[in-house]
């Protein structure tokens, strides 16, 4: 049984603040082989950290459905009001946009808009999650046969 379809134009509460800071910026730099000056702009995917926090709370919620060892991350990409910079705190509200279920799995397109602690925007962070469907000759404890 696939995700249930009401999911679409669901928006789950903002995550928890986020403090970016030039150590966290210049580890995801050097983890993503990304560039980075300290003062400068966050490397141009990195709010990926925020924006996975969210998605985590979609997973997380009970009545989704979805099990994160079932995704597949099929797409990601990032809409800009402003870059990204130590000192920013930031938050991101998820929204599932679309739903399609081909093949037994569920496609599931989010947006996370990712927002200053003033609320101002600074990235909208898109996302197409792959949710494959549980293998029908499982084992009640998850085992294939």
């Amino acid at each position: 049984m696939g995700v249930d379809g009401t999911l679409v134009g669901r928006t789950f509460p903002p995550t928890t603040p986020y403090r970016v800071t030039d150590e966290r910026l210049a580890e995801f730099a050097a983890a993503t082989g990304s560039q980075y000056a300290e003062g400068g702009p966050a490397p141009a995917t990195f709010p990926i950290v925020v924006a996975f926090q969210a998605m985590r709370d979609l997973m997380d919620d009970p009545g989704v459905g979805i099990a994160l060892h079932r995704v597949v991350h099929g797409e990601q990409r990032f809409t800009y009001t402003r870059p990204v910079v130590a000192g920013d705190v930031l938050t991101a509200t998820l929204t599932v946009d679309t739903l399609r279920q081909i093949g037994g799995a569920d496609i599931i397109g989010t947006r996370s808009e990712i927002a200053d602690e003033d609320g101002n925007h600074v990235v909208s962070a898109y996302a197409v999650l792959v949710h494959r469907a549980p293998d029908p000759t499982a084992d009640p404890a998850g085992e294939t046969a």
